[in-house]
Formats: structure tokens, C-alpha cells, sequence
């Protein structure tokens, strides 16, 4: 056993030492110094589990293409650990706080999806903590391989991850990124299709700035790079989509390109403008401060009584979906008809393999589309609770479609058990937490526990 695996083994029993028969008295909550989620959950009496120690890189296989890292590891240590390797994850979610754990029991996506899935389709082994004080190892082929399909979109209602092994892939030094822009939808769409198709690229993602601008950012690793870009501070990356026809920037710049400004959410504070960007300084401007403000605001409701105060209606719309590529210009369509947020992150990935994900079903093998739209909406006329997320909600299930569930949800209990493995779930419920200790996911996703 090596040094880091003896001492990951060690953390691992002063952890079960520490639950003891408390394990059996309350339910359980995870304690968390940042989250990415944007739901708003109950406060409720739960004994409160700090995985925090958790957060350790293990072994860096290059020639079998993998790395081992504890759970409660961020994104942006673990490609810190990798890089120097030569290799990153193989699918590297978009935010430097994102931990592996949430990646690995949400759902995580990035450009390099149209060819590796999602985060949870490069996991090759998991470790799981039960709810019972147990720790299980999951594989596809052992006897807990139920758990390891199980995982993904568990948010927390099965176990939590302890230790996972990660596919990694081959870097080259820098990354060219070519942006490909079209006026109409269909062109947009039908270029994505064919460039993923192709599989030339290493990263394929876009955005819709409005309904006659579309951007197609189609990227490769390099030896060399002719100059470099620094979207890290004082310039904003979305904006070069539209300025420029190629960038280059280094292979961790890129990874991270969208966390500088949270895509472009930064505007809600107002943090594009110079003077500010200068004030706040190279160090904060990242999605942790733009969550702490989001929160800030989502606490003392204070969007919502400006509004008020102007005789407005508004309702947080922060959803990410995934739409069958045939589909994807249908609910572009009622996105820009029914809501109307923009821009509108889009980012294709691809089912993986035969092994079936239970709790997030996708078609294996098929192309889909993600869309990412991140705001509200403001309107003069007064709606029920939820008005505009139910009407995206309905038009996903209608296009056979599904989507992330980090966000507000309002799926009625039916909906949901059709559309996220009711069946599946209550089987791994029952083997794996028998006594109810944590939260049922319709419980925790919709109804807010």
C-alpha cells in the first residue's frame, strides 16, 4: 500500500471511529464550506458529518489513464495534481469549487462531454460511505455494482463519495480555439452535430448571445501557441466569442476560462466594469465570490423587493438541461418564445457505453444537447411559485429530455419517479440505506429537505 492510500485508509477509520453508534440515532447532513447547488433547502435537525478532510490527490496512473482523489477534493486541486503528469480528468466541470463528490453524486459536464459523458461516465471505482457507518467499494462488475450506476444523481440520499477513480487524458501544453459563428439556429446546430460527429476536436462547447448570433467554440491541444490569452483578471472571456476568430490560452486557463466570470453572471453585480475588476482584485474574481453574493442576495431576498418595489414579478430561473440533438433547436425555440434568458450556454454530450445510469437516464450512444441559462424573469403580471421553471420543466419530459436537478425543482412526484428511476431508486434505497437515515431524492431535489 502506498503512502497516500495508508494514509487515506487512516482517515477512512478515524472517520468510522468518530460515527460510532451515533451512526444509528439521527439522520444524517454533510457539512459544506461552499455549494453549488441553488435550491434552498429545510432547515432541519440532522447530524451534521464533516468530510472535509477528505480533499487528498492519491496515485497518478499515466499509462493506464487514471487518478485516484478523495471526494471532498475541488476541481481545481485535482487538475493542479494532474497537470504536471501530462494528463487532466477526463471531463473537467466548468467551476474551480465543483468537488469530485458533488460531480460524481450531481451531474458534471464540460466540453470534452461530446466524447467522455459526463463526470460520471469516467468513473472506474468509488468508495462509498453508507449511511449506516459502513464503507462500501463500488465497481461496474462487483457486488455493489448497483450502487456504482446508482450514484450519479443521488445528491446525497445514498452515501457520500469517500474516494473515486477518474479516467484522465492526455494534455498537450496550450489549447486553440477556434469560434465558428452563425446567424441561424439550424446552420449552428447542424455544425455542432458534424463537429462532434467528426471527433476531431478535443472540446466542443457554445453559446447564443440571441436569435441571429450563435457561437460554435471548437478547440485542440497544441505544441505551440503563437500568443496567450489571460481571461483570468481584467479581460472577460465571452466576450472575445465575439471578437475574436481563434484564441489561445494554456491548457489550465482554458479549463477554467468560464469560473473567472461564472460565464457571464458576473454582470448581475456588476463586476465587468474595469474600475471594479481592479478593486476587487486578480484573487476574488471566481464563482466562490459570486456564489457568496448569490446567496447574500437569495438570503435577503433583495432582487426580489427591488422588483416589488417597481411592481414587477420575479422568479430565479437557473436550470441546466439536456435535449435529444434532433430536439435542440425545438426548445431553443421556446426558450427564446417562453423565457428569454440569454446568452444561453450550449454544451453537446454523448451517453456512454452499455452500463446504464439509473437515476439520469440517457440514450447510450446518442448525442444530446445541454443547455445552460443561468437568470429570471421579470414580469408584470403575477404568477404562481415556480411558473416559469414548471414550463420548462414540462417542455424537457415533452422533447424527452432531462435535466439537472442543483436547482429548483417542481416536478410533480409522478413526473419525477418517470423520469429519474423511480423503481431503480427505491431498490438501491433499501439495500443501501434501510432505516431512512438520509433524505429520499424527491424529497431533497423538489420539496426542498
Amino acid at each position: 500500500m502506498g503512502a497516500e492510500a495508508a494514509a487515506h485508509a487512516e482517515r477512512c477509520a478515524r472517520l468510522l471511529a468518530s460515527l460510532g453508534a451515533a451512526a444509528d440515532s439521527e439522520p444524517w447532513g454533510l457539512v459544506k464550506a461552499s455549494s453549488n447547488l441553488f435550491r434552498d433547502p429545510r432547515k432541519a435537525r440532522r447530524r451534521r458529518l464533516d468530510l472535509s478532510e477528505f480533499k487528498n490527490v492519491g496515485e497518478v496512473d499515466v499509462a493506464q489513464g487514471w487518478v485516484d482523489v478523495e471526494g471532498s477534493t475541488t476541481y481545481e486541486a485535482l487538475v493542479d495534481a494532474t497537470l504536471p503528469y501530462g494528463v487532466m480528468p477526463a471531463v473537467v466541470p466548468q467551476l474551480k469549487s465543483i468537488t469530485v463528490g458533488g460531480a460524481l453524486a450531481g451531474i458534471g459536464i464540460e466540453a470534452t462531454s461530446f466524447n467522455e459523458g459526463l463526470v460520471h461516465h469516467t468513473l472506474l471505482e468509488l468508495e462509498v460511505l453508507l449511511p449506516g457507518g459502513a464503507i462500501v467499494v463500488c465497481t461496474p462488475d462487483n457486488e455493489n455494482s448497483d450502487l456504482f450506476h446508482g450514484f450519479a444523481n443521488s445528491y446525497g440520499t445514498l452515501g457520500y463519495a469517500l474516494r473515486a477513480r477518474l479516467r484522465t487524458r492526455p494534455v498537450k501544453p496550450y489549447v486553440r480555439v477556434l469560434h465558428v459563428r452563425d446567424r441561424h439556429a439550424d446552420a449552428f446546430f447542424e455544425s455542432l452535430a458534424r463537429r462532434c460527429d467528426e471527433r476531431h476536436a478535443d472540446f466542443i462547447d457554445g453559446v447564443v448571445f440571441d436569435s441571429s448570433s450563435f457561437v460554435l467554440n471548437v478547440a485542440r491541444f497544441v505544441d505551440r501557441a503563437p500568443w496567450l490569452s489571460d481571461y483570468g483578471f481584467e479581460k472577460i472571456y465571452y466576450r472575445s466569442l465575439l471578437e475574436d476568430e481563434v484564441d489561445y490560452l494554456s491548457v489550465k486557463d482554458y479549463l477554467w476560462r468560464w469560473d473567472t466570470d461564472w460565464f457571464w453572471c458576473s454582470r448581475n453585480f456588476g463586476v465587468e466594469r474595469p474600475w471594479l475588476r481592479r478593486v476587487i482584485g486578480r484573487s476574488r474574481l471566481n464563482s466562490r465570490t459570486y456564489t457568496r453574493l448569490m446567496r447574500w442576495n437569495s438570503r435577503w431576498g433583495l432582487t426580489r423587493r427591488w422588483a416589488r418595489l417597481r411592481g414587477l414579478h420575479h422568479e430565479s430561473v437557473i436550470q441546466d438541461v439536456d435535449i435529444p440533438l434532433p430536439r435542440a433547436n425545438e426548445f431553443l425555440a421556446f426558450l427564446q418564445r417562453e423565457i428569454g434568458i440569454l446568452p444561453i450556454w450550449v454544451c453537446p454530450l454523448r451517453g456512454q457505453g452499455s452500463h446504464a445510469f439509473p437515476l439520469y437516464p440517457l440514450a447510450s450512444e446518442t448525442l444530446y444537447v445541454n443547455f445552460g441559462f443561468w437568470d429570471g424573469v421579470t414580469s408584470r403580471v403575477p404568477h404562481e411559485p415556480g411558473h416559469f421553471n414548471r414550463l420548462v420543466e414540462r417542455e424537457v419530459i415533452r422533447l424527452g429530455g432531462i435535466k439537472s436537478l442543483y436547482s429548483e425543482s417542481f416536478f410533480t412526484r409522478q413526473e419525477f419517479a418517470d423520469a429519474y428511476g423511480a423503481h431503480e431508486y427505491e431498490a438501491l434505497k433499501r439495500r443501501y440505506d434501510p432505516a431512512r437515515r438520509l433524505l429520499g431524492l424527491y424529497e431533497k431535489c423538489v420539496q426542498g429537505g
